[in-house]
């Protein structure tokens, strides 16, 4: 007498593809790649959190961030600027969830409508991060440059700018890196690219990216801005 032992076949995933974690393969390679790069946002956070906490003085970000573009001189309005950048991130967080969701839904048209707000949004943020930069390096600040007092009044050192520059840069290649990867899916949603797949799985990969970057700008916010 035989006996005959069933196993269960692997899980189908969206756009054909087999894994044993019951997670396509790219997914997957993007959620190792996001781990990889929150170690390394991590190590700069840290770092400057060590350099922060360990300071006798450290500068004022009220007194830092209180510019607005096109305001009268002399106009004092702290963090308010740098606000509305954060929410233009979030946003564009919410349009490309749409997006990812219409292409489930194979709904060709609202993909194609909320990747360009969502591209419209990372754009607008970039311009706003320029206008930060531009207008603290017209104040003196820069890489090995520091213009503005600690708190208590005393010199402060240049690690404040240094770091500042170094993570917001970084971030902001993120967004631009974002960016770019959210204009050629447009260019593949447009073309028809995925219709023909009969799937929009990259999208949801791209989608996983841009949430990653807006995640990665909350803890910059909270470190440079808040504290």
């Amino acid at each position: 007498m035989s006996t005959v032992t069933a196993t269960a076949a692997p899980t189908k995933l969206w756009g054909g593809g087999k894994s044993p974690f019951d997670v396509e393969y790219g997914k997957l390679m993007m959620w190792y790649f996001l781990m990889s790069d929150a170690f390394t946002f991590g190590a700069f956070l840290i770092s400057y959190g060590t350099i922060r906490f360990s300071s006798n003085g450290w500068p004022n970000p009220n007194e830092v961030f209180k510019s607005f573009p096109f305001a009268p001189e002399g106009v004092h309005a702290p963090l308010v600027f740098v606000s509305i950048m954060t929410f233009i991130l979030i946003i564009s967080s919410v349009t490309m969830v749409l997006a990812v969701l219409a292409g489930k839904q194979m709904d060709k048209k609202a993909v194609v409508r909320n990747l360009i707000l969502t591209i419209i949004g990372g754009i607008a943020f970039l311009s706003c991060q320029a206008w930060e930069w531009n207008h603290l390096h017209s104040e003196g600040a820069w890489w090995g440059a520091n213009p503005f007092l600690n708190a208590d009044g005393t010199q402060s050192s240049t690690n404040f700018t240094n770091y500042f520059f170094t993570i917001t840069g970084f971030h902001g290649f993120h967004v631009f890196s974002g960016v770019v990867i959210n204009i050629i899916m447009l260019i593949m949603t447009l073309m028809d690219k995925f219709e023909k797949r009969g799937h929009y799985l990259m999208i949801e990969k791209a989608g996983l990216y841009w949430h990653f970057v807006d995640l990665v700008w909350v803890f910059v916010f909270t470190c440079f801005y808040l504290i």
